[in-house]
């Protein structure tokens, strides 16, 4: 079964201790110390469109990308009523294409780890490079493969009062792959309805991630510690980096 389709409904509700604000004033910082002002932004792998409505109501021009439909749909309705609505888009990152140049783009929560080939990865950061504008930035995270192969075994529990998921993780060395099992239990009237959800994400490292970004063309790249703007440490669990399209000279 396709990821994120049958907990689309429910993603808000089990993921409500993820401070999006915090994300996206992080954002800010680095576009600060860039000394840019950036006025057109694409989410990728948008989600349910937390980061695209908070870009929004700070003046941005948005286009939210993502591959499910369900998760798009979420989205949209979140959206509905903000003045500065983005567009949403059901696009694949490897396959990224944008009617017209943005001077941001962003992707959060480790959703660059869910393209588990990494050619592909390679292909979805060249795509990003192309719809651009000269002198945009890029800003991501991702999972550290620290923080994949520690989930080797572990078993995980999400509730509230009308959604009930318990996820297992598992690790494969072979592979570079962590692969999450997904129980989902959500109340339906008086009944339960349970589904099931299989999701996986390849373990880049900071350095095959700054590979691929220079493969692309990007400059100006640097790799942070989780929401700080100092290098990360050993042990780090999430990273981010950030790139820069030169200007047209």
């Amino acid at each position: 079964m396709d990821a994120y389709r049958e907990l689309a409904a429910s993603y808000d509700r089990l993921t409500n201790d993820v401070d999006y604000r915090a994300v996206v004033d992080f954002y800010w910082q680095l576009l600060k110390r860039e000394n840019l002002q950036p006025r057109t932004a694409v989410d990728l792998a948008c989600g349910t469109g937390s980061v695209a409505v908070l870009l929004a109501q700070r003046g941005l021009q948005v286009t939210g990308v993502d591959m499910s439909p369900e998760m798009l749909c979420m989205a949209t309705q979140k959206a509905e009523n903000i003045e500065n609505r983005p567009m949403f888009v059901c696009q694949e990152l490897q396959k990224l294409h944008l009617p017209r140049g943005v001077d941001l783009a962003v992707c959060a929560l480790d959703s660059m780890d869910y393209i588990i080939n990494p050619e592909d990865c390679r292909e979805a950061i060249r795509r990003v490079y192309k719809c651009l504008n000269p002198g945009g930035c890029f800003i991501f995270d991702v999972n550290t493969p620290e923080k994949l192969r520690a989930m080797d075994g572990q078993v995980f529990l999400d509730e509230d009062d009308d959604v009930y998921c318990v996820w297992r993780g598992e690790f494969d060395e072979a592979t570079n792959i962590c692969t999450y099992w997904m129980d989902l239990f959500q109340r339906q009237g008086s009944v339960w309805q349970r589904s099931y959800e299989e999701h996986r994400e390849y373990a880049y490292s900071a350095a095959q991630l700054v590979g691929y970004l220079k493969d692309a063309g990007f400059t100006g790249i640097e790799v942070f510690a989780d929401r700080k703007l100092t290098p990360p440490e050993a042990g780090e669990q999430r990273i981010y980096l950030k790139a820069r399209k030169g200007r047209i000279k």
